[in-house]
C-alpha cells in the first residue's frame, strides 16, 4: 500500500508539469498577490484531485472501459482555449485594469478585469476549484494506469489526497515564479496587457495542441 501512495505521489508531481495544467495556474495566477496565487494553486489541486477520484470511482464500479476519459482530454482542451480566448478578449477590449492606491501608507497594486476591483477571494478559489474539477477528468486514465503497475486495488481517498500534494508541490513552486513576474513586471498599463496576450496566446495554443494531438 506505501508503495501505491509513493507512486501516485509522484505521478502528481509528474502530472502537474503537463502544459494545460501551467497554463491553467499561469492564466489564474498572473497579476495576482501572493495570498491570491496561494488559494489559486490550492484550489486548482483539491479540484484536480477530487474530480479525478469521483471519475475513477466511477469507471471502477460500473466497469467502464478507460478508454471512455479521451472525452476527458477533449473537455480539459477546450477549458484551456476558452481560458486564451477569453484573455485575449480582455485584453482586445481593454478590459484588464491596473489600479495602484495605499494601504497603511503602502502602495499596492491591484490587476482586476471589469469594471469594478475586487479584493474577495471567494469568486476567485471557486473559479480556480471548477477549472481544476473540469480538466480532472483528463487525468482519470493516467491514475487508473498508475495503479494497475503496481497492484489491482481500488482508489481511495488517501491516494487522492497524496496526488493532491505532489500536484500542490509543483503548482505552488510555479506560482512562486508567477507572483515573481507579477512584481517585477506587471507595475504599468502597458506590461500588463503585453503579459496577458502572450498568456491568452499561449493557452489557445496550447489547447489546440491538446485537440490535434
Amino acid at each position: 500500500m506505501e508503495l501505491s501512495y509513493m507512486l501516485i505521489f509522484w505521478y502528481g508531481i509528474l502530472h502537474a508539469f503537463a502544459p494545460d495544467h501551467l497554463t491553467a495556474i499561469a492564466d489564474f495566477s498572473i497579476g495576482k498577490s501572493m495570498k491570491k496565487t496561494f488559494w489559486v494553486t490550492l484550489f486548482f489541486a483539491f479540484g484536480h484531485g477530487l474530480t479525478l477520484f469521483v471519475f475513477a470511482k466511477i469507471l471502477e464500479a460500473y466497469h467502464l472501459s478507460s478508454d471512455i476519459t479521451a472525452y476527458g482530454d477533449f473537455i480539459s482542451s477546450s477549458v484551456i482555449m476558452g481560458m486564451g480566448l477569453y484573455i485575449l478578449y480582455m485584453v482586445l477590449f481593454d478590459k484588464i485594469h491596473l489600479n495602484k492606491h495605499n494601504h497603511e501608507g503602502k502602495e499596492h497594486i491591484h490587476i482586476y478585469f471589469g469594471k469594478e476591483h475586487e479584493h474577495s477571494n471567494t469568486a476567485l478559489s471557486s473559479s480556480a476549484w471548477t477549472m481544476g474539477a473540469l480538466m480532472g477528468i483528463g487525468g482519470v486514465r493516467g491514475m487508473l494506469v498508475t495503479l494497475g503497475v503496481v497492484e489491482l486495488q481500488s482508489v481511495n481517498f488517501s491516494m487522492v489526497l497524496a496526488f493532491v500534494f505532489g500536484v500542490s508541490i509543483v503548482f505552488v513552486a510555479f506560482g512562486m515564479i508567477i507572483m515573481y513576474i507579477n512584481k517585477e513586471f506587471l507595475t504599468h498599463k502597458t506590461n500588463v496587457r503585453k503579459v496577458f496576450t502572450v498568456a491568452g496566446l499561449i493557452s489557445v495554443a496550447v489547447g489546440t495542441n491538446m485537440l490535434l494531438a
